[in-house]
């Protein structure tokens, strides 16, 4: 209970939250060794190792309480797993999307050039 109490009066920066994005993972790590390695710090609701080339490596963890999220990426930041060093960050939402507007927008800045039959110089 004074754990909870603790708490509730601490401030936590904007950008902690519940998400860690993990990279430099060993690629044959499993889901049970990943449960191993981040469940030591809470109760974890979803973990997500990625499969595809583009995603091998990297993975999410969620957890049920930001508190245990920020002790786990303040703990196994730079963890050493497989002679590979983690990098736990705080999932930034609008990053991710960020990056997938900028795409939008370059295809969306081709297609008016097309239309409008536009050349930029020393550009294809």
């Amino acid at each position: 209970m004074a754990m909870n109490k603790n708490r509730l009066n601490v401030r936590l920066p904007p950008e902690v939250n519940r998400v860690l994005y993990v990279r430099n993972l060993p690629y044959k790590i499993t889901a049970e060794e990943m449960y191993d390695i981040f469940g030591k710090y809470g109760a974890i609701r979803q973990i997500r190792v990625g499969n595809t080339t583009e995603t091998r490596g990297t993975a999410f963890v969620v957890y049920e309480d930001i508190f245990d999220a920020k002790n786990a990426c303040d703990h196994l930041s730079g963890f050493n797993v497989c002679n590979r060093y983690l990098v736990v960050l705080y999932y930034q939402a609008n990053k991710a999307f960020e990056k997938m507007n900028t795409t939008k927008k370059e295809d969306d800045l081709i297609k008016l050039k097309e239309k409008y039959d536009l050349k930029t110089p020393g550009r294809n």
